[in-house]
């Protein structure tokens, strides 16, 4: 199978070893950054760089940069892409790039699928992405009345032979509520988080718990920028609910209240004993 990939970032940039490293099909990659093309290359990560020439005869193409750089990218290659492809976004929210790209799919005859690879490191980049990111992982497609079972099947196929332990369905809407609470929120938290005046001052002072709450504050202001705009909806939602609950622990501190205190922090408790470890 030829794969084309759009972007060689973190989550690109990993596909692309991904793939190289796990079966024995032909990866294509562009990149706007010359320097990450030339790494890639040299590197393995891909065969050749992806052309308008070569792109019509990739059999899935993966596109893996930010939501309206992405549906810039198909609109602008649409007619090139073929009729027999597959064609999957990797963007981190999905409601505002699978309406834009499903109506595109549809008018050019090729298949798309919405996807986000639930696996991620702070620092991105393709000098940070690795063979290995998505061993274990999980890969959440979004399919919809036009996805046949058998390139559910083909997807599955290949997700699976790169690492990835297994698919989750979703639909958009349901994925950007969702990934709002378990991913978005907690970069913002991480972000707030570290602009105490004492994160300064920690050295000697700071153990797991501080390298926890901070390892996603090292994040691309650009591409969360534009994530955080895109489900602005629901993540507001769930950061009104977390400053209800910090008011909830400050006014219990401020008052001296020994139960509400411990009351408080025994429901945190029971909860994530209920959530579980992910």
């Amino acid at each position: 199978m030829k794969v084309g990939i759009v972007g060689l970032g973190l989550i690109g940039g990993s596909m692309a070893k991904s793939v190289k490293a796990r079966t024995a099909h032909t990866v294509y990659g562009a990149d706007l950054d010359q320097e990450t093309m030339a790494l890639a290359r040299m590197s393995g990560a891909i065969d050749a760089p992806l052309t308008e020439e070569n792109l019509p005869s990739c059999d899935l193409i993966l596109v893996a940069i930010c939501p309206g750089a992405a549906v810039q990218w198909v609109q602008n290659h649409a007619a090139k892409i073929s009729r027999s492809a597959i064609l999957v976004d990797l963007c981190g929210v999905k409601r505002v790039v699978v309406e834009a790209l499903a109506p595109i799919a549809e008018e050019h005859g090729f298949a798309y699928i919405g996807g986000h690879p639930m696996a991620g490191r702070e620092r991105g980049g393709f000098t940070s992405s690795s063979e290995d990111l998505y061993v274990g992982a999980s890969m959440i497609l979004t399919p919809d009345k036009r996805t046949d079972m058998q390139l559910l099947e083909t997807l599955k196929a290949f997700f699976l032979d790169v690492g990835f332990a297994g698919l989750t369905f979703s639909d958009p809407e349901e994925h950007d509520r969702i990934i709002a609470f378990t991913s978005q929120l907690a970069h913002i938290t991480s972000s707030a988080y570290v602009k105490s005046p004492e994160a300064q001052r920690r050295r000697g002072f700071s153990a797991g718990s501080f390298q926890d709450m901070t390892r996603v504050a090292r994040l691309d202001e650009d591409m969360w920028t534009e994530l955080f705009l895109d489900d602005a909806d629901y993540l507001v939602k769930e950061l009104d609910i977390l400053i209800e609950n910090l008011t909830a622990y400050s006014a219990a501190l401020k008052s001296g209240d020994a139960e509400r205190v411990r009351a408080l922090l025994k429901e945190g408790r029971e909860l994530k004993a209920t959530a579980g470890g992910s």
